[in-house]
């Protein structure tokens, strides 16, 4: 697993920006969505109103064809919130393809991305952004991290993620966890050194 630094994640989305993918990019980074659910989105999936989208299916390669299906697990299907700036990337995004039922769609086939040609986007981005190399899935490990590092429970990530446990999140994320429960550990000591 690695996760791009929180410093680093506003030149891997300038980059997207400079290849007109920074919608999906912004999307990924704010979700944590599977790589296959990410894509398999419509215009339909998404509530501006409710600032929501609802993931109800994931797009996969199956025999050489792209497949539609319902996601990993029940776990899996289920509404997100997003933030009102991925609401107006995907609005603004929508309104250059308005007869398209697809979120993303490619600019080459009109239909869904692949999620071969949206890993290798995913790779120019870094190159481009000049960070290490890391999997389009190292995304949705970076949401999860900067997500408990900025108070986000567990509970809450493990739903937004599809999880099917809190304790499997859990499990996942021990290495920002554990650093968490040692700065918590140092503030209190700081706070009753400060009673003594």
């Amino acid at each position: 697993m690695k996760v791009i630094q929180p410093e680093q994640i506003g030149n891997y989305l300038q980059a997207a920006a400079e290849r007109n993918v920074l919608p999906m990019f912004f999307l990924e980074l704010t979700t944590g969505l599977r790589r296959g659910e990410l894509l398999a989105l419509l215009w339909s999936d998404l509530d501006p109103q409710n600032r929501s989208i609802s993931v109800t299916k994931s797009v996969s390669r199956l025999n050489g064809e792209l497949v539609v299906s319902q996601p990993k697990t029940q776990h899996s299907i289920r509404t997100l919130l997003i933030p009102q700036q991925a609401v107006d990337l995907l609005v603004q995004e929508h309104s250059q393809h308005p007869n398209n039922p697809y979120l993303f769609p490619s600019p080459t086939t009109g239909t869904m991305y692949s999620p071969e040609t949206v890993a290798r986007i995913h790779k120019r981005i870094l190159r481009d952004a000049g960070l290490e190399d890391c999997r389009f899935h190292d995304l949705r490990h970076t949401f999860a991290t900067v997500a408990l590092q900025n108070g986000v429970d567990i509970k809450t990530l493990s739903g937004m993620l599809g999880h099917y446990s809190s304790d499997f999140t859990l499990d996942t994320y021990t290495h920002v966890t554990r650093k968490m429960q040692e700065e918590a550990a140092e503030k209190m000591g700081q706070f009753m050194e400060m009673k003594l």
